[in-house]
């Protein structure tokens, strides 16, 4: 039996997710396979795990946030990455576009919405938790935007994202980017080095 394909548990709203999702086409071409791309809610998961942000929960741990930022450089050294622009308004509330992946998964336009949500939020960053300005990227980006945001007030929208969250949770993830390789869980971009040796291992079930 094939092994299933690793997972990426993603919110829009992490940095280090965006940076996860750059290399994961790398990583894919090295080892010829596909990531799935499962959409989570971070601050659900944060509520359920009691866990907070790095710049909430090491604001006041001396030298933790500037090493982070050298691991940061580092990261973008290695897989040869361009320095990304820290979004002026984050945190953003990521509600409205974590649904919005989903109706986007339904509608089998997924991949696309991505690259689209990404883009706003980090290559080219703007406010994407004020539904006027995501309707107006996400339309720009060739998606119907108003269909797909429309969409994320229904019951099957909001309990996939839920569900997603909670099995998340259940299966010992506490935020994002978090990787499942089989039943291997690793958390944090560097992982990414550990997940793709693990695949090219053949290692995955």
């Amino acid at each position: 039996m094939a092994a299933a394909n690793p997972q990426f548990l993603f919110d829009f709203g992490s940095p280090n997710a965006y940076l996860s999702h750059l290399v994961i086409p790398q990583i894919e071409q090295r080892t010829g396979v596909k990531f799935e791309y499962v959409p989570i809610l971070l601050g659900g998961v944060f509520k359920m795990t009691n866990n907070r942000s790095p710049m909430e929960a090491f604001a006041g741990v001396k030298n933790k946030l500037e090493f982070h930022a050298v691991e940061t450089r580092r990261f973008l050294t290695h897989y040869g990455l361009k320095p990304y622009t820290m979004n002026p308004f984050f945190p953003v509330n990521t509600l409205l576009l974590m649904r919005g992946a989903v109706a986007a998964q339904f509608d089998g336009v997924l991949d696309r919405y991505v690259e689209a949500a990404y883009h706003h939020m980090w290559n080219e960053p703007k406010k994407m938790d004020d539904l006027e300005v995501a309707v107006k990227a996400m339309t720009e980006s060739g998606l119907d935007a108003a269909r797909l945001f429309t969409r994320t007030k229904d019951d099957d929208v909001k309990n996939r994202l839920m569900e997603n969250s909670q099995t998340a949770v259940a299966r010992g993830a506490f935020g994002s980017p978090t990787f499942f390789v089989g039943d291997e869980m690793f958390f944090g971009k560097e992982q990414l080095r550990d997940v793709e040796e693990l695949l090219g291992a053949g290692k995955g079930r």
